[in-house]
């Protein structure tokens, strides 16, 4: 099996952002530019050469967010997608030459965040990587249980409760209001919330966002014609306000 080389800052510094990055190429000197780059920007880095050092690194290096590079030597960048996502949601962003397009498309459906185009601009890749993980940031340990107004919102058991009582949603209602209550207080784009719950293949259908949200509406606000919870950012997104 593949040894994977982990590259971290230097003796007694500690990275600036507190993430770690997992970058997958078998590109020797395209993946040690991207070390210095990242390191210089206080990412913790490592590397992994082929596939089947990825899912090794992946698992016992636990990264915040994955850097994967779809031409691999061993495997399919796809098969490492899958791979990964058979136990984690860790967000990954697929660099992809220009070339690629039907890969790119092909690495979404598979599981894939976001991608960044070969030749990039170092500026670029880091802000994809930022939002990459901001996406994912879990709520905190200490509050799974969100209150606003009557709502009661129980994002470990996937309950939510209007004035005490229960309120039944259906999955992909579920599915929507947790991606607003994870980042609730900044706008969500539309076409974040429809990668995000219902898939890449999705991203023009913004009728299913109003159609959705209104049925939202309807069950949690007290007056859904004027919402204080769900609101809409015209032409843009939506925000969850408690």
């Amino acid at each position: 099996m593949s040894e994977t080389r982990g590259e971290t800052v230097q003796d007694g510094e500690q990275p600036a952002s507190g993430n770690r990055v997992l970058v997958v190429d078998d590109d020797s000197g395209l993946a040690r530019a991207l070390s210095i780059n990242l390191r210089a920007h206080g990412w913790d880095v490592i590397v992994a050469p082929t596939g089947a050092a990825a899912l090794d690194a992946a698992a016992s290096g636990r990264p915040d967010v994955v850097l994967l590079d779809l031409g691999l030597p061993d495997m399919s960048g796809l098969d490492v997608i899958a791979g990964i996502r058979g136990w984690t949601r860790v967000p990954i962003v697929v660099l992809s030459a220009r070339q690629l397009g039907d890969d790119k498309v092909d690495a979404l459906d598979a599981g894939a965040d976001d991608y960044v185009t070969k030749p990039f601009a170092m500026n670029e890749l880091l802000a994809r990587l930022r939002a990459a993980v901001r996406r994912a940031r879990p709520v905190d340990a200490d509050e799974p249980v969100i209150e606003a107004g009557e709502l009661r919102i129980d994002l470990a058991r996937r309950v939510v409760s209007r004035a005490g009582e229960d309120v039944r949603l259906s999955p992909t209602e579920w599915a929507l209001l947790e991606v607003l209550v994870r980042n609730r207080g900044r706008m969500v784009g539309r076409q974040q919330l429809l990668r995000e719950v219902w898939g890449p293949a999705y991203s023009t259908e913004t009728n299913y966002l109003r159609v959705y949200t209104a049925q939202l509406r309807r069950k949690l606000e007290a007056d859904p014609a004027h919402p204080r919870h769900l609101l809409t950012h015209p032409g843009a997104g939506y925000r969850f306000e408690e």
